[in-house]
């Protein structure tokens, strides 16, 4: 059996980016100075960009551990992925003063991030039919 046919494989990805969110933003909002010195990046962008991921770990956990994954939870989470990546784009076009490291810090975390959605997209598909309704 493939790792993505599973039984779980959506359930860990998701639990797997309420993590990665969790962990990122509070590093970013946290060490909002540092990573600004380090990246170019302005330091209210990595506060506010990190407070704003606090809430999506929470809302990712919480489709997560559900017993049964809604859908349309997974979809919300995937169009708001695919913003947040969009943003990633804005950010490098927009942002002046980005260094080499910010660069590599912006595009690394939306490739994670495109990783992470991509993923999530093949485990909705792999859902069971509820209801004679396709999960996806």
């Amino acid at each position: 059996m493939s790792f993505t046919n599973h039984p779980e494989f959506l359930r860990r990805v998701l639990l797997t980016d309420a993590a990665s969110c969790a962990v990122l933003g509070v590093i970013m909002a946290g060490a909002s100075s540092l990573i600004a010195a380090l990246t170019g990046l302005p330091s209210e962008l990595l506060v506010w960009a990190g407070t704003a991921l606090l809430p999506v770990a929470a809302y990712i956990a919480l489709i997560a551990l559900r017993s049964d994954i809604p859908a349309w939870g997974v979809w919300v989470l995937i169009l708001g992925n695919a913003g947040w990546i969009l943003g990633s784009v804005a950010v490098l076009i927009a942002v002046g003063g980005l260094n080499a490291m910010g660069m590599v810090f912006v595009v690394g975390q939306a490739l994670a991030v495109l990783v992470l959605t991509e993923l999530e997209f093949i485990g909705l598909r792999r859902q069971p039919r509820r209801g004679g309704v396709a999960a996806a």
